[in-house]
């Protein structure tokens, strides 16, 4: 789905004040994105996008009736417009600030107090992306080195399903980073709702912690997280699992854009070697 396909559905829904030829993209990925007068507009890339739309929405209606500070639907149910899969959704505030590492802890503190919802959320499901993601990398990734990921996605699978939690699972977030936070002029709201799932609330917080030992976060700000959180996962024996998973399927994700993006191939590379010589002091950079 291009730009142009996208303001196609967008103006056969009629959901935004004034014509789509308007209305500012704000991101093209498995959504197009939209912004005009109070509303956002999210154009799903498919009709198999649909059920997660759905469940977006049944998640945000959720946390307005648990008053936890997130964006909020416009309409209650999705739209399906020419095939793609349309929510509508009130408009933020600008931002004031930057989301800092401990406004992304204090939302979590609030998801991680939460009973389950009347509905099902999924699993976190970290590694499910790898296959695909192998796959699209084709003959511009080394096979050896594209083995090596399966073999250690495979590994991680197992030993994640059989981690003791130190914290009582539930519903988290599921891509807990600053960059999905906005801190309005009421404070830090939570984004990007797609990825909510009921596990191991400590997937949230390594996200953090390979933040902070892979991609550069300075030690301070990771002190200011888990002094606002109120736990370092990084005292429970099972993070190196999951951090191990998560790494697996950053590699991954990084290896699909290599064909078409030297860079890509780049940093590709430098991740799977200091994987494969256990040296977890090697920067990452964000792709």
């Amino acid at each position: 789905m291009d730009e142009a396909r996208a303001r196609d559905v967008l103006a056969a829904t009629g959901a935004l004040p004034g014509p789509a030829r308007d209305a500012r993209l704000l991101a093209l990925g498995e959504n197009a994105v939209f912004a005009a007068g109070g509303l956002i507009v999210k154009v799903g890339r498919d009709a198999a996008l649909l059920d997660r739309a759905r469940r977006e929405l049944e998640i945000a209606g959720w946390l307005a009736e648990a008053g936890v500070p997130a964006v909020r639907a416009a309409e209650p149910e999705p739209l399906l417009v020419e095939g793609h899969p349309v929510t509508v959704w009130h408009r933020l505030p600008d931002a004031v600030r930057l989301a800092e590492p401990r406004d992304l802890a204090e939302l979590l503190r609030l998801v991680h107090a939460l009973p389950s919802p009347s509905f099902v959320l999924p699993p976190r499901d970290l590694l499910g992306g790898v296959e695909r993601w192998l796959r699209l990398a084709g003959d511009a990734i080394d096979p050896a080195d594209a083995a090596y990921l399966r073999e250690r996605r495979d590994g991680f699978a197992a030993a994640a399903a059989a981690l003791t939690p130190q914290l009582p699972p539930g519903p988290i977030h599921g891509d807990a980073l600053p960059r999905n936070v906005l801190v309005g002029p009421d404070g830090p709201v939570l984004v990007d709702l797609e990825t909510f799932s009921s596990d191991l609330r400590e997937h949230d917080l390594v996200v953090m912690a390979l933040s902070h030992d892979r991609y550069g976060l300075p030690t301070e700000a990771y002190d200011s997280f888990t002094e606002a959180y109120g736990w370092d996962v990084r005292a429970w024996k099972g993070c190196s699992v999951l951090r191990g998973a998560r790494e697996t399927a950053s590699c991954a994700w990084v290896a699909q854009h290599a064909p078409s993006n030297p860079k890509a191939l780049t940093e590709f590379e430098r991740r799977v070697a200091s994987l494969r010589d256990g040296d977890e002091t090697v920067r990452w950079y964000s792709f």
